[in-house]
């Protein structure tokens, strides 16, 4: 059974974060761009930490929010970091040569201490 989509969105200094758990595809994508958008709203240079360690599955819509999110980012001058773990996000970011443009981290804690 696919798990339930579930985003989740809290400030802790100095940056937004965002949980996304379950299967990360064209119809879970709006909602994570909508929160992505509302962390986005916060003025002067964010800095957004994506927690997608329960992201089993993601597809090319999906990709294609953490992409748009990195160019907003890129264009504020500001930082994204990815939480992920060894599997599907980790190879789709490999085998799209993508894990060279994201910075990722393997714990969330570590991401916080990366931005601190």
């Amino acid at each position: 059974m696919t798990p339930k989509f579930d985003v989740q969105r809290w400030h802790r200094d100095p940056c937004e974060v965002v949980r996304v758990a379950g299967d990360l595809d064209m119809t879970a994508a709006p909602r994570l761009r909508a929160e992505v958008d509302r962390a986005l709203e916060v003025p002067g240079h964010p800095c957004l930490v994506m927690d997608l360690t329960g992201v089993p599955f993601c597809d090319s819509v999906g990709l294609g929010v953490l992409l748009e999110a990195l160019a907003r980012i890129k264009d504020t001058h500001g930082r994204l970091i990815l939480v992920v773990s060894p599997g599907m996000i980790t190879h789709l970011l490999t085998i799209t040569n993508l894990d060279s443009h994201f910075e990722t981290c393997g714990s969330l804690r570590e991401a916080l201490d990366s931005a601190a």
